[in-house]
């Protein structure tokens, strides 16, 4: 997962939960215009600990894993569209 990547999925699961930006910076304790940016991949410099407390207040966390030289069955749905 790319910078974009990361970026859209923090946007479709703050979306999802009915969450906005300045809610979630206020509980977070960071700034709406970083969240904002994170979401924009305006803000490559965000640090790891701000994303994994974003991640951690939507009820998601961040994983790393061997990289594999197959897709994952996520990245199949993505392709092809399926859920």
């Amino acid at each position: 997962m790319d910078f974009q990547e990361l970026s859209q999925t923090l946007i479709q699961l703050r979306r999802e939960q009915k969450i906005s930006q300045q809610t979630m910076a206020e509980h977070l304790g960071i700034s709406r215009a970083t969240i904002n940016s994170l979401e924009n991949a305006r803000s490559g410099d965000v640090g790891v600990r701000k994303i994994m407390k974003i991640l951690d207040y939507l009820g998601f966390e961040l994983a790393v894993r061997q990289k594999s030289p197959f897709p994952t069955l996520e990245e199949l749905r993505e392709e092809f569209g399926r859920e």
